[in-house]
């Protein structure tokens, strides 16, 4: 396989999605250009997480063998997002003492800045969790914030805020298990919201302060990004599948016409329209509670200019942007791939973890930068690859 291909595969519980990009091929936005797309449906998932390897690994090697007949290329190597309710974020502050005499800082300084605020983690917040891969949102030194790089500045104590992007450790080892076992090797595991992000947020909702919300079949994953970098990440266990369950309890009807009637297939007088609205209307406050309840907790609660970006299968329901609105007193709107060309086939954002996956190996292949709002990962790419390869066989 050319070192150009670039493999994007998004685990979900309702599918697998696989993308596959050209990496010195761009498109009009001068982003990888997609060669294949496929999808298979998933199974031996729950929330997210694996609950039997072979069945999860049969899944992958299905999408991926349709889109690599669709490329005309063989995939052995990819990127893999992780989500699942084992997926969760952690921030700490910590702060070391300089150790030269002359208070400049230096490389080793910031070295053990971080290891500093990884043992400053809370028991609670790590116990039976690996680091997925950390991320700095603030420094300061001797109480002064300070912006950019800070090797070479001077001062006495230098402090650190970072955030730990983490996941359960048996989920990302059988994850990585079903790859490895569907043939194919795991370059790098990403999170899945932070991934979707890279293609749906643009710079300036970055900046100013947004939440993405990817609605999945049974989780709902929120990322928020502040100052061009993400800065908090949960996963709640509910998703469409449970508007589903409401539709068909409610209407008294079999699960797989709730679904058609859910998505807008089935329409026409056949069932009472305002209880339907109703019992949607009903979970989705229920999600909108949620997310609103992380923003309360991070302090960010209607403060986020850029508002929030729905994504995922569940944001094709109807209204459900102007419920988010209503709900968290935020701008919102539909994401959609913004990243694509309008020669694209699809702008469907459910593709969105897929393809921002060919975007982050894009970086690992070491190409030019393409947006200032990927400088993060380029700080933190050698502990993330440190990070994740604890996890392989």
């Amino acid at each position: 396989m050319s070192r150009n291909i670039i493999t994007g595969i998004d685990v979900g519980t309702y599918c697998v999605k696989v993308v596959i990009a050209n990496a010195k091929e761009r498109n009009e936005k001068g982003l990888p250009k997609i060669l294949a797309t496929a999808q298979a449906e998933s199974r031996g998932l729950r929330h997210g997480y694996v609950t039997n390897v072979r069945d999860v690994s049969s899944a992958i090697k299905k999408a991926v063998t349709i889109a690599s007949e669709k490329a005309g290329v063989t995939v052995k190597k990819a990127f893999v997002g992780i989500s699942g309710i084992g997926l969760s974020s952690v921030a700490t502050n910590s702060f070391v003492m300089t150790s030269r005499a002359d208070a400049e800082i230096t490389s080793l300084d910031i070295k053990n800045l971080r290891e500093q605020c990884e043992k400053d983690i809370p028991a609670s917040s790590i116990a039976n969790r690996r680091i997925i891969f950390d991320i700095p949102l603030q420094y300061k030194i001797d109480g002064f914030p300070a912006l950019g790089k800070i090797e070479g500045l001077k001062g006495n104590k230098i402090e650190q805020k970072t955030l730990f992007i983490t996941c359960l450790d048996h989920h990302v080892t059988d994850l990585i298990s079903a790859v490895n076992e569907a043939g194919i090797e795991c370059e790098d595991v990403v999170a899945a919201p932070i991934a979707a992000g890279m293609v749906t947020l643009s710079k300036s909702q970055k900046v100013a302060g947004c939440v993405l919300a990817n609605i999945g079949a049974e989780t709902v994953s929120i990322s928020v990004f502040e100052n061009n970098i993400p800065t908090s990440l949960e996963v709640f266990p509910i998703g469409s599948t449970d508007i589903t369950n409401d539709i068909a309890l409610g209407l008294k009807v079999p699960l797989e016409e709730a679904e058609q009637i859910k998505i807008g297939a089935i329409t026409g007088a056949s069932y009472p329209r305002k209880k339907l609205e109703e019992i949607i209307a009903a979970r989705l406050s229920d999600i909108f509670e949620l997310i609103e309840a992380h923003l309360k907790k991070i302090g960010r609660n209607g403060l986020l200019p850029a508002g929030i970006v729905i994504t995922g299968g569940g944001s094709g329901l109807n209204s459900i942007d102007t419920m988010a609105k209503i709900s968290l007193k935020l701008p919102s709107r539909i994401g959609t791939i913004g990243a694509l060309d309008n020669k694209s086939s699809f702008k469907d954002a459910t593709w969105a973890v897929a393809y921002g996956l060919c975007i982050w190996g894009l970086h690992n292949e070491e190409s030019p930068e393409i947006d200032a709002s990927r400088v993060f990962i380029k700080n933190a790419w050698k502990r993330t690859v440190r990070a994740v390869k604890q996890f392989l066989p």
